[in-house]
């Protein structure tokens, strides 16, 4: 537990006397679609990270892997998960087992381009966190939660709207 508290301390100190270095380009994650693979697509990053996605046998996937949309879910739960832990070694209280769930509400209207006025996206997401540490009153732990959330990379790119910029080439 102390060398994750100790390691946010020395990130925090560093990027304070170093702002200029806190901003950066994430690295890029690379899908490939093959002609061969139906909706299977293969995700990769470039230190050797992988990832498969497909979609169900209803829309023409082979269900042989999840969706992108519960990655996406996957990727919020994680976040928060991850920056409660972070957030409770900064206050060095102890929150137990972190357990994050996240679902959302959908209208498969839009992603089939079925009605223009149903969005493509998820119409809502919920987050629900269970902490294994019941001896925190009950303000704190909102107010971790709601840090996390707050602070959390991908969970802030959903409730703000980020800026795309789409590049075709070739």
């Amino acid at each position: 537990m102390g060398s994750i508290q100790t390691s946010l301390d020395a990130a925090v100190e560093y990027l304070r006397e170093h702002p200029d270095e806190a901003r950066y380009r994430d690295q890029p994650a690379t899908a490939t679609a093959s002609a061969d693979a139906g909706l299977r697509v293969v995700v990769s990053g470039t230190s050797g990270e992988s990832v498969a996605t497909d979609m169900v046998a209803s829309v023409g996937g082979g269900g042989t892997a999840p969706s992108p949309g519960w990655l996406f879910r996957a990727a919020q739960a994680s976040c928060v998960a991850t920056l409660i832990r972070m957030r409770a070694e900064m206050l060095d209280v102890d929150v137990g087992t972190v357990e994050v769930t996240v679902d959302s509400e959908s209208d498969d209207r839009g992603i089939l381009g079925i009605d223009p006025d149903v969005v493509a996206g998820p119409l809502s997401t919920r987050v629900v966190v269970r902490l294994g540490s019941t001896e925190l009153p009950s303000d704190a732990v909102e107010a971790i939660v709601r840090w996390a959330v707050d602070h959390g990379p991908v969970t802030e790119a959903t409730i703000r709207a980020v800026p795309m910029e789409i590049v075709i080439e070739g």
